[in-house]
């Protein structure tokens, strides 16, 4: 547990009792302050007191009086689409908003590291997707190079469960707009952004919004290093801000779409092929085409990040090669869950949204593709554009039928997932891949990609 520093003797008020509410509700506790928890859920408030901690309706007169800080947890919006009553009575009473990702800068150093040969490290990870993918990527990288280091955030444990850091670890955190959009303290030694695309417009009205709660992580405290995804504008934009000039080696650009030149400091992958540059010469290359774990441009553009992250706090080339072709993938994303006479089934229910889906789908052809469930804004078009890898869609979720009229494929309508996985095995030839790719979020038949993933790996291993 990382104890929350500052705080001492303060009574600090904690909205939402889930995974990241009761961890900064320890960690305060554990720092000397005072939490004071407050969920509209009874059970979520049943499981806060039965750990012995005071729950109070912060949404009564009065209830900030003598609060020093608000804790959100990272799903209570606190502006867009509109700000949560008691987030509003904390602003009305003058009381700083926080979250626990702002704790655990607030409170990550202390004087033990005085006695350290070498100072711990933050590696922090933002983006639309490949974020998990990356952040896994780069503490396996770490665990082969020898050093001591720890996952953490929306992969792994949360920010202030992990344990005070050791003599040079390295800490590598997963942050999601919704967490680095509220922090007060945002001050990673490396931060990470991987790629932008339409998702969570509604929290953040608009992409504009969501971009700039991504680029808070660079902005608020400055990192000593920052490896960008260029391929967006946005990306561009967000480099460019950081960079006194094209020669400044602190921003790493990232590519998967052109080879980067300049006398900077860039790591593009071509046709498969890493590349490292930095004043203009190459330094180093690594051949992706045949690590397993990393399959297609979307991961390759993972390894490009990870591998960027890797070189900033010293790793060298042979050893992220070594920990590339070693590294298994996670499960969900381009996993690869069985091969059967011919046919190879992939789950990638991680891709929930249709920037994420187009990339698993460049990654294979021949494709009987399972799709659809809960659809986000900005329509199905993106995929029309790799739709000529596709054989056939499956359409699954509550809405399957309008979902499978936007498709420029053929497409049958399941319904289920069961029916789905069924139609698909019995249609696929050998050569075929059956991917599952929803373009969607889970919420309308699953409580979490995971347990879709799940039912998908049930269904296909039933049948073989």
């Amino acid at each position: 547990m990382i104890p929350v520093l500052g705080l001492s003797g303060a009574k600090v008020a904690v909205l939402g009792l889930g995974r990241s509410g009761l961890s900064a509700a320890r960690a305060l506790e554990a720092g000397g302050a005072v939490p004071i928890c407050w969920d509209d859920n009874p059970d979520a408030r049943a499981r806060a007191e039965a750990e012995g901690f005071a729950c109070a309706d912060l949404r009564t007169h009065g209830a900030f009086e003598d609060v020093a800080r608000l804790i959100v947890s990272p799903g209570i919006p606190h502006l867009y689409p509109a700000p949560n009553p008691v987030i509003v009575a904390a602003w009305a009473a003058g009381v700083p908003v926080d979250n626990d990702i702002g704790l655990f800068f607030q409170s990550f150093a202390t004087s033990e590291w005085n006695r350290f040969d070498t100072a711990p490290r933050v590696i922090a990870v933002t983006g639309s997707n490949g974020k998990s993918t990356t952040c896994a990527l780069i503490h396996h990288i770490m665990e082969v190079a020898g050093r001591p280091s720890q996952l953490a955030g929306n992969i792994g444990r949360g920010v202030l469960d992990i344990e005070p850091p050791h003599d040079g670890e390295v800490v590598v955190l997963e942050l999601s707009s919704y967490q680095t959009d509220l922090a007060r303290s945002l001050t990673p030694d490396v931060a990470v952004f991987t790629n932008l695309s339409l998702d969570h417009l509604d929290r953040h009205a608009g992409m504009g919004g969501y971009f700039a709660a991504k680029r808070r992580l660079f902005a608020e405290g400055g990192p000593d290093r920052a490896v960008i995804g260029v391929d967006e504008h946005e990306g561009r934009f967000l480099a460019g801000q950081l960079s006194e000039g094209n020669g400044d080696d602190r921003v790493i650009r990232v590519s998967v779409e052109e080879k980067l030149t300049g006398p900077g400091w860039q790591v593009f992958a071509k046709k498969g092929f890493l590349a490292e540059f930095r004043k203009g010469r190459q330094v180093a290359s690594v051949d992706l085409r045949s690590v397993a774990g990393l399959p297609g441009a979307h991961n390759h553009q993972n390894a490009c990040a990870a591998y960027a992250a890797a070189r900033a706090v010293g790793v060298a080339p042979k050893v992220i090669e070594q920990a590339f072709h070693e590294f298994a993938g996670l499960p969900h994303r381009s996993q690869t869950i069985a091969e059967a006479a011919g046919v190879r089934y992939v789950n990638d229910s991680k891709a929930t949204n249709v920037d994420s889906a187009a990339k698993a789908l460049s990654a294979f052809e021949n494709i009987r593709w399972i799709c659809g469930g809960l659809q986000k804004e900005g329509g199905l078009d993106a995929l029309n554009a790799v739709s000529g890898r596709v054989k056939k869609a499956y359409v699954i979720g509550r809405e399957a039928a309008q979902f499978a009229m936007q498709l420029d494929v053929e497409a049958q309508v399941c319904g289920t997932m069961a029916e789905a996985v069924a139609a698909a095995m019995g249609d696929a030839e050998r050569g075929d891949v059956v991917l599952l790719a929803p373009a969607a979020a889970s919420f309308d038949q699953y409580d979490s990609f995971e347990r879709r993933g799940e039912d998908f790996v049930d269904q296909v291993t039933q049948r073989l």
